[in-house]
């Protein structure tokens, strides 16, 4: 595979430079590329040329990246799961990937109630004898074969797993290092979760150019002081980022150039970019380019950009998408499926080689979802948009219920899957709370079955305590209301647009 030859090359020549700093440790180039070639080793010893998805499991770990290199050098796709994952929705993701062995960078004990996996740890990986024979590149994943495996919501209660293969990622990479300014040796900001595709905007196009990632963990965000102690020692020069996270930082007077003077360019993805946002880093980091991208995970990370500049803002107080990358075409469709005019809105079908071939065991979601357009692979996205004059896209919401928080994607049928599962619930919605355009939280409306506790609190924390043993925080409502009757449409479902009448008066 082009970007893992890259990535050898690199270390070759460069061992000592460093590819990865976090606030607890350093790897460079060199020692990534030993430790992810006694990965590969363990992993064929120990498959015995099974072809299963290896999950591997931590936090913003070097290890992680290790294990990640170690098991495409095997032929293997990785499954990345964060800590923050709930045991019971890691246990999910492990029966319906099949997966039989769990790489755990953590050094804590992980227990799946007698599942069929193995679980290993990194630091015991590396404790094995010393291969000194490479791993033969013949063994590497390539071509259509799996490099990584997404789960991410899913509409039925169940997470599903996108699958992205070799020639995906080395699509996407080209773009980011061809028309994005982004030079070699550069310092990325990792500001995502590996779990979150959003962190392989920095991961792939850093090791594919000799930059260096500088990892942001949950400890730093819950806590500024960490967080801007450690910007200030980053020498940051490529920032990628939800806008929410950047949005944070602005709250603080110190996040300036002054912080971060080697900083040049803003990558954004995830969620919607507000224009007050990109106003604001303009003054205070004139020397900073600001691009904002779309993309949904099946079609590997983003397919869109355009360069924010202060000509763009002043035309387009709602910030375009942009225009697609140039081995891909998105067309805009009705629900027919026939082109629209331009400026008329529709749904987004992207059509081009970083669209996954689908979801993992899944045909039925896939044939929903995924098509062959003159012998290519497109993806029906669910997100409405239109095209302007000029031919740039603008990204109009959801088609259906799925949405993007945060910059995590979430399917809201899953979230009120699981909460109409609660003991202390006869039905649920969940609602998401625009502000501007954007989704500022979700709210759960809730007809309550007979229950003991006395205020609504307690209730709600309840609820909340059941949740959080399935879904991520992220996944969890911030408000609660409670109804005796919810207002329903003529199909018998219910009715979004009157219950949030309801709830904002």
């Amino acid at each position: 595979m082009k970007m893992l030859s890259t990535i050898q090359s690199f270390a070759i020549s460069n061992p000592n430079t460093l590819a990865y700093i976090s606030p607890t440790e350093e790897i460079t180039y060199g020692e990534l590329w030993r430790q992810s070639e006694q990965v590969g080793a363990y992993l064929l010893n120990e498959m015995n040329e099974r072809k299963t998805p290896v999950i591997v499991y931590g936090h913003m770990d070097a290890s992680m990246i290790s294990s990640f290199l170690g098991c495409v050098k095997a032929g293997l796709a990785y499954i990345p799961v964060d800590t923050s994952i709930p045991i019971e929705r890691i246990m999910t993701i492990i029966s319906r990937s099949h997966a039989e062995l769990v790489i755990n960078t953590t050094g804590l004990d992980l227990d799946f109630d007698n599942l069929p996996v193995t679980t290993v740890n990194f630091e015991k990986i590396m404790a094995e004898q010393v291969t000194t024979t490479p791993i033969h590149v013949e063994n590497w994943v390539d071509g259509d074969e799996n490099y990584y495996i997404i789960y991410t919501s899913g509409s039925t209660g169940n997470p599903k797993g996108v699958q992205i293969s070799a020639n995906n990622l080395q699509s996407f990479v080209d773009w980011i290092l061809n028309d994005f300014p982004i030079t070699r040796n550069q310092r990325f900001l990792n500001q995502a979760p590996y779990s979150f595709d959003l962190s392989v905007m920095d991961l792939y196009p850093a090791l594919a150019s000799g930059g260096t990632i500088f990892a942001i963990t949950k400890e730093m965000i819950a806590k500024p002081k960490l967080l801007f102690e450690a910007l200030a020692k980053s020498k940051t020069e490529v920032w990628t980022s939800t806008p929410s996270f950047v949005q944070m930082c602005l709250m603080d007077p110190s996040f300036n150039l002054e912080l971060l003077p080697e900083l040049r360019i803003f990558l954004f993805c995830g969620e919607i970019l507000p224009s007050t946002i990109c106003q604001q880093l303009m003054e205070r980091f004139p020397k900073a380019r600001i691009y904002n991208t779309y993309g949904p995970t099946e079609a590997t990370v983003a397919v869109t950009s355009v360069e924010v500049t202060a000509e763009l803002l002043e035309a387009n107080p709602n910030l375009p998408i942009g225009k697609p990358k140039a081995d891909t075409k998105i067309f805009i469709v009705d629900e027919n499926g026939t082109l629209v005019s331009p400026g008329e809105k529709g749904e987004m079908i992207i059509i081009g080689p970083s669209v996954s071939k689908g979801y993992l065991e899944e045909k039925e979601l896939t044939e929903k979802a995924f098509l062959q357009i003159d012998d290519k692979q497109a993806y029906r996205t669910g997100d409405a948009a239109f095209i302007d004059e000029k031919g740039f896209i603008f990204y109009k919401g959801r088609m259906d219920f799925q949405i993007k928080l945060h910059g995590y994607r979430m399917e809201l049928e899953e979230i009120e899957h699981h909460i109409a599962n609660s003991k202390y619930v006869k039905s649920a919605a969940v609602v998401p709370i625009y502000n501007n355009d954007k989704i500022e939280y979700l709210l759960a409306a809730i007809i309550p079955t007979s229950h003991e506790f006395e205020k609504e609190f307690q209730l709600t924390n309840a609820i909340k305590k059941e949740l959080s043993e399935i879904l991520p925080v992220y996944m969890i409502p911030r408000k609660f209301s409670y109804f005796e009757e919810l207002p329903m449409t003529a199909n018998g479902k219910m009715d979004r647009k009157k219950f949030k009448e309801l709830v904002l008066q």
